[in-house]
């Protein structure tokens, strides 16, 4: 036990430390023990340890020996001629810090260098021994598990695998957002219930009649409340799972007249049903039609990639601008300025300026110094149209956008025109 001290004014407060061994699968926020030593010692003014009882370091050449020695592979896998794997795993001890889930994200901040940072290692899992998962299940009459995301989304299909805390191994899970149901598989398809409100915030910008092309679909959580709003929905999904409970929740919810289902690649999806459906709502009859169209592209990970298919999309002339379909496409940024960055990157992908006709909108914050984020725009017509008259901005590169502060209410919002 390592006791800290923090001074207030003449009064000493004691924190507490907890210094342990534990193997990586065990670890709760790995450290690198060196960098953590020379971090505290170089902060006086916040932590001083007892000078009896002060952490003990190694010499630099044993530091560098034994961290060499960490991430260099074992010596009995020299001259091996046939591969086994195994024989690269290794345990290692490291030192951690127990803390309570409420200051982890600060406390990280603080520990960003001395914190382990290798390839496929957390840097913060939760206590095994923490019956946290049987108390929530106790308080929730509703809730029959309580399961644990052991891996990030790193596959086509957005789900990720999952471990049973405590209760059943089922993952049929039935869940009510915004006075609608839905009923899936958890560990085939992605569900996020953090993403209530932007689902609320692009139901409310559609009005009864309008047409909305969702591309990256999953269950229903953007289909379902529009199509309630007596609007026309083409859904998709690439995931099979997420195509077989999005037929079934819009059954379920009552909309399965105004719900086309596909089960397509996102790129198909809009180069084949969203061009046909745009050749007729936009064709030589479109100046008497009143009714938006919008296209959501909930796959922040890649959605901005997919903005390309827009390039070229229809023949013919040009329709109204104010009919030209709006664009909400989702995306991930680490920039410091993220609004900008992600204007940036869809101005790349479609190769002119949309300064004057795009908002972005922050929609949660993922992880430290990582947003999502929400660029809304109007698909330029010279972007859309093969045959336009006039010559695309992306000849020339796009103008540089204005640096604006992002600490205030995401003060870099524009409004779209």
């Amino acid at each position: 036990m390592r006791i800290l001290w923090r001074p207030f004014g003449f009064l000493r407060r004691p924190l507490k430390l907890e210094s342990c061994r534990v193997t990586e699968s065990e670890s709760l926020i790995p450290l690198a023990h060196a960098s953590l030593t020379q971090k505290l010692n170089r902060a006086p003014s916040i932590f001083s340890l007892n000078p009896r009882r002060r952490f003990s370091t190694m010499p630099e050449r044993e530091t560098s020996q034994r961290d060499s020695d960490l991430f260099s592979p074992p010596s009995d896998v020299r001259g091996m001629t046939k591969l086994d794997r195994t024989a690269f795993k290794k345990t290692v001890t490291i030192p951690v810090l127990k803390v309570r889930k409420e200051i982890v994200n600060k406390l990280l901040r603080s520990l960003k260098r001395a914190a382990l940072q290798r390839p496929g290692i957390k840097r913060v899992i939760d206590d095994p021994e923490d019956k946290e998962g049987q108390v929530m299940i106790d308080k929730n009459p509703g809730i029959t598990s309580a399961v644990n995301k052991i891996n990030n989304i790193d596959n086509t299909y957005r789900n990720f695998q999952m471990e049973v805390l405590s209760g059943e191994e089922n993952m049929m899970t039935k869940v009510r957002e915004n006075n609608y149901i839905y009923e899936f598989d958890f560990s085939k398809v992605y569900w996020n219930p953090r993403l209530s409100t932007e689902h609320s915030r692009i139901t409310e910008l559609l009005k009864p009649g309008d047409v909305l092309f969702d591309v990256f679909a999953g269950v229903g959580p953007f289909a379902i409340p529009v199509a309630k709003k007596n609007c026309t929905v083409f859904a998709n999904d690439l995931n099979p799972e997420s195509y077989k409970w999005l037929l079934h929740n819009c059954t379920l919810n009552k909309v399965e007249k105004r719900v086309k289902v596909f089960n397509l690649d996102g790129k198909d999806f809009l180069q084949g049903p969203v061009r046909e459906e745009l050749m007729q709502q936009l064709g030589p009859l479109s100046k008497e039609k009143k009714h938006s169209v919008h296209i959501v592209m909930n796959l922040p990970a890649k959605a901005i990639e997919f903005l390309s298919a827009f390039k070229s999309l229809l023949d013919g002339q040009p329709c109204s601008s104010e009919l030209l379909p709006i664009v909400h496409c989702y995306s991930f940024s680490k920039d410091a300025r993220p609004a900008e960055d992600v204007q940036q990157q869809a101005e790349a992908v479609l190769g002119i300026s949309l300064h004057a006709c795009s908002s972005v909108h922050l929609v949660r914050n993922v992880a430290p110094n990582k947003e999502m984020l929400c660029i809304t725009f109007r698909v330029p017509a010279a972007v859309l149209y093969k045959n336009h008259t006039l010559e695309l901005e992306s000849h020339e590169d796009p103008p540089p956008v204005k640096r604006q502060r992002t600490d205030k209410a995401f003060s870099e919002e524009k409004t779209m025109v």
